[in-house]
């Protein structure tokens, strides 16, 4: 199977990106370690696919290099709106639906976006951090 895609990065995040609009890629989790090895593939931190989002100009769904779905790389986004922006969605907001919801990014010119990502927490209880208290994860001691 042929398929074309394109590789970006974001400030050092670099993915694999497909252009899924018309036609899904078939079991990406394994596409996603498959290319992301640097030695043997193509090399990067994972793959992104770019979709058609009903309500939004489009869908990311991103997968690490090691095969898990992840909710969110704002990086990874802000590349999807360039690619978006490129491919005729030229606005200078778009909506992008992920996995943690639909984020708005606003085009800050060439090549420069800015994602809304949301509220920072430090708190253990709001973050996947196991073990570490309720507490907030600034100055606390980390056993290894």
């Amino acid at each position: 199977m042929k398929r074309s895609f394109g590789k970006m990065h974001g400030c050092g995040n670099d993915y694999i990106y497909f252009d899924c609009m018309e036609q899904p890629l078939q079991h990406p989790e394994a596409w996603a370690v498959r290319l992301s090895d640097r030695h043997k593939g193509i090399g990067g931190d994972g793959l992104v696919m770019i979709l058609p989002e009903e309500g939004a100009d489009g869908r990311m769904r991103m997968f690490n290099a090691d095969g898990s779905e992840g909710k969110m790389c704002g990086n990874g986004v802000r590349c999807v709106a360039e690619w978006l922006y490129t491919h005729g969605a030229a606005k200078e907001t778009l909506r992008i639906d992920t996995n943690s919801g639909t984020k708005t990014i606003t085009h800050r010119g060439a090549q420069l976006w800015q994602v809304e990502m949301g509220g920072y927490s430090a708190m253990a209880a709001a973050l996947p951090a196991v073990n570490m208290g309720e507490g907030p994860l600034v100055r606390c001691p980390l056993t290894v």
